[in-house]
């Protein structure tokens, strides 16, 4: 199936581009009440899948055998945007397992913050390993090596045993066969291993993170860890990636009724309490048709969690400004998501 028409930019009042994608809606049950293009659209997860593998580390128990607090652990889930308080908690994550920022697998990246970027220039520093977004979830898997008495060299690798792990995790959430039909494998940007899998199957993963006690029988021991990763997010929803930022947002103002994770090239998946979860995909890849496409589908679906309201009048229709901060346009929904039900 083709992707489908999502969002569109206008300028002036005229449409200037368009975004087109997939994009599928499951209940309680993992049955599809609404999609848009291909509700089986294999596509990489790319960050989208750092709770998933965060799950990995806190069911192991290497969490908890490090004293890794709530805050360390939101981070494993985030995409966090370098600065200070991030990296002053993956560093002490590194610290509590006698490793440093050089056992890290990222190279190391600009801060996503402007500030936090102004900040290294001014200082005349460069940035570390610890500047990554992805330095919680690697310092995450480091634990998960060193609980389990793996080495951590190699920790990102394929055949390592920390990618294994996850790699099981994933196929025992989906029921979906590694090296199957529908489950392909590349590397992430970070260096660890990234899956593309079906939308469809991605917001059946997810759903089990606003619902555990949904979990297949034979997962019911991870219930634990799912709650812990659940409620440490919503306490520290600014380790997911920072403030103004989507996902942030998202969880902050809707007190965990709804978790959202992004990832690169127009990823999106959600849990919400009710026990419904969506995957989105941006065909082009562009991240300013994620947020506006999510909020649209869940208002029409009737879907936005109490307290919603503070994030749609954000990104239901975003403006779109020239440098003088003048607004010639906006980005807002199309095709069926802008038709008002």
């Amino acid at each position: 199936m083709e992707p489908e028409l999502l969002v569109e930019v206008t300028r002036g009042g005229w449409v200037e581009s368009r975004h087109c994608g997939h994009a599928v809606v499951v209940d309680e049950q993992g049955r599809v009440v609404a999609a848009l293009g291909d509700p089986d659209h294999v596509t990489f997860l790319r960050s989208t899948l750092k709770p998933i593998q965060a799950l990995a580390v806190v069911a192991s128990g290497a969490a908890d055998a490090f004293g890794f607090d709530d805050a360390e652990v939101a981070l494993m889930c985030g995409s966090h945007a370098g600065e200070p308080h991030h990296v002053a908690r993956a560093a002490s994550m590194l610290a509590k397992l006698g490793l440093g920022p050089d056992q890290l697998a990222c190279g190391p990246q600009p801060p996503a913050s402007p500030a936090a970027r102004a900040a290294l220039v001014q200082a005349g520093a460069a940035p570390s390993r610890l500047h990554n977004n992805c330095s919680g979830k690697h310092a995450g898997m480091l634990a998960l090596a060193r609980h389990r008495g793996w080495p951590v060299e190699g920790y990102h690798r394929p055949d390592h045993p920390v990618q294994q792990a996850v790699r099981q995790l994933v196929a025992d959430l989906t029921g979906l066969r590694p090296g199957g039909p529908a489950w392909r494998e590349a590397v992430d940007g970070c260096g660890v291993v990234t899956f593309a899998l079906p939308l469809v199957e991605v917001a059946r993963m997810f759903r089990f993170l606003g619902r555990p006690d949904r979990l297949p029988p034979a997962l019911t021991h991870v219930a634990p860890a799912v709650e812990r990763i659940r409620c440490a997010l919503v306490a520290h929803p600014a380790m997911i990636r920072g403030d103004g930022q989507f996902d942030t947002e998202v969880i902050r103002a809707t007190g965990g009724a709804w978790i959202g994770k992004v990832g690169a090239e127009g990823v999106y998946a959600a849990a919400l309490s009710t026990g419904h979860a969506l995957a989105l995909k941006v065909a082009d890849g562009q991240e300013r048709a994620r947020p506006v496409a999510v909020v649209a589908l869940l208002e029409r679906l009737g879907l936005l969690p109490p307290g919603a309201e503070a994030v749609r009048a954000r990104w239901h229709r975003v403006p779109v400004t020239n440098t003088r901060g003048e607004v010639v346009g906006e980005i807002r929904p199309a095709g069926r998501l802008g038709v008002v039900p």
